[in-house]
């Protein structure tokens, strides 16, 4: 598979069809979703009967490892196929994973997750959201923000209130899949401060979502949502967020073996060893049908820290070499990583949020 997946990526590079020295793993590219899914690279877990491979966890982590490692553009289908075609596999009716699956492994359709709200980040409990059901129609209100590429998907997995909330704040939650192109969505992109937009606020004024687009059972959405965070938190791209820069650092660092540079180099090989290893244990868990929620958190918060602390440990190169053919592509991807890295601890959840569901896990508090 991976040789496979390296010689597809290789070939696009060559012909042009994506500059790996510009883009990122959010990069929302629709061209490339289709040209990716006829080589027969989407959806590999998934039942044949939707258009998957049924192959295991395993072969698809190798699939993720070689686009981000190629930094390929891949924001057109990597929630979908990371979290959202898993989350309607699970728990949609059958006529929704019909018409929706298929299309997801033919990178005709793309995801965003609607989780996060102005006055909750990170708290999933304290949603405001609201979701009435009347007859076959949940009419949707509320706001959602840090909603990835919301002004490019199809469709968004929303989280809405559709009851009491209870003691633990967990009950009447319900996880809905929404079409963007339903009247009263409306969508703002949010700069941020490398320049990008990715991030959006969506608002949703009296929006009619049908009846059978409801993830599993009304008010029982807290389970699910949580098992979609184990997809979302566990993957390579909690820690190869800025390989592009660790690469160029390589290039730039191959002609100085200085104790301080051996040194960085060590310590960044050693951390990105460990990481791997963990996030293929958090695959092999989901493989064997288990919900690691902790052992995923724990990806996310080790490899997030890591992610940050690559620019910190490399941008000393600049002062200590001399121009090479390399140093100007490591100097824009140190500027890109720079600006980028603040985000990386927040998406999928706050640097506490996920050291609480850690804390929770091992019985600390």
């Amino acid at each position: 598979m991976r040789v496979r997946v390296r010689a597809h990526l290789k070939d696009e590079i060559e012909r042009g069809l994506f500059d790996p020295d510009s883009t990122t793993w959010a990069s929302f590219d629709p061209d490339f979703a289709r040209r990716f899914a006829k080589a027969g690279f989407l959806g590999v877990t998934w039942p044949e009967q939707f258009g998957g491979q049924a192959l295991s966890f395993l072969e698809r982590y190798v699939i993720l490892e070689e686009l981000l490692a190629h930094r390929a553009p891949v924001g057109a289908f990597w929630i979908g196929e990371r979290q959202s075609g898993l989350q309607i596999l699970r728990f949609a009716q059958d006529a929704v994973k019909q018409a929706l699956l298929p299309r997801i492994v033919a990178g005709e359709i793309s995801f965003g997750i609607g989780m996060s709200e102005p006055n909750s980040g990170s708290d999933l409990a304290s949603v405001q959201t609201r979701a009435v059901k009347d007859n076959d129609i949940w009419t949707l209100n509320g706001a959602k923000v840090w909603t990835t590429n919301a002004d490019k998907v199809d469709y968004l997995l929303v989280l809405a209130r559709t009851g009491d909330a209870g003691q633990s704040r967990h009950e009447g939650l319900t996880q809905f899949v929404v079409d963007m192109r339903t009247p009263g969505i409306s969508v703002s992109p949010i700069p941020d401060m490398s320049g990008d937009s990715e991030f959006c606020e969506v608002v949703f004024d009296s929006v009619a979502v049908p009846a059978e687009m409801i993830l599993g059972v009304p008010g029982e959405g807290w389970s699910i949502v949580t098992a979609e965070l184990a997809f979302e938190r566990s993957g390579p791209e909690r820690f190869l967020s800025a390989y592009g820069l660790l690469q160029n650092y390589l290039g730039v660092a191959a002609s100085d073996r200085s104790e301080s540079n051996v040194k960085n180099l060590g310590e960044i090989v050693g951390d990105l060893l460990v990481l791997r290893q963990m996030s293929l244990g958090v695959a092999g868990m989901l493989e064997a049908g288990q919900n690691p929620n902790v052992q995923a958190a724990l990806v996310k918060d080790l490899g997030n820290a890591f992610e940050q602390r690559i620019p910190e440990l490399t941008r000393t190169a600049l002062d200590r070499f001399d121009e090479t053919e390399h140093m100007a592509a490591f100097q824009d991807h140190l500027d890109q990583t720079i600006l980028s890295a603040p985000s990386w601890s927040i998406r999928g959840g706050t640097r506490e949020i996920t050291r609480g569901i850690i804390a929770a896990g091992l019985e600390l508090r």
